[in-house]
């Protein structure tokens, strides 16, 4: 799947200041059909870069990142996708 700077809705800024944008978790998912919670583990994963499930009414299933470089978190999103892919991959039997 692609991800592109339209993927991205902007909201409100944290309390600090900091611009702070929500995409929705299946574009952040990585192609592993057999999670059994599917938004669970993709808000993990994304939390390890900085991610975290943004808790509102509003936007069912998204996911909010602190950026002011929206290419480096794409580029860091895909790349924890095709690290989680693979490490699925060497665990299958």
């Amino acid at each position: 799947m692609t991800i592109d700077l339209n993927d991205f809705t902007r909201v409100n800024s944290d309390t600090n200041g900091n611009p702070r944008y929500v995409i929705h978790y299946l574009n952040c998912m990585p192609n592993i059909e057999d999670w059994n919670d599917q938004y669970g583990e993709t808000v993990r994963l994304m939390n390890k870069i900085g991610g975290r499930k943004y808790h509102n009414k509003s936007y069912g299933g998204g996911i909010v990142f602190q950026s002011y470089n929206l290419e480096y978190t794409i580029k860091s999103i895909k790349e924890a996708m095709k690290e989680a892919e693979k490490m699925h991959n060497n665990l299958k039997p």
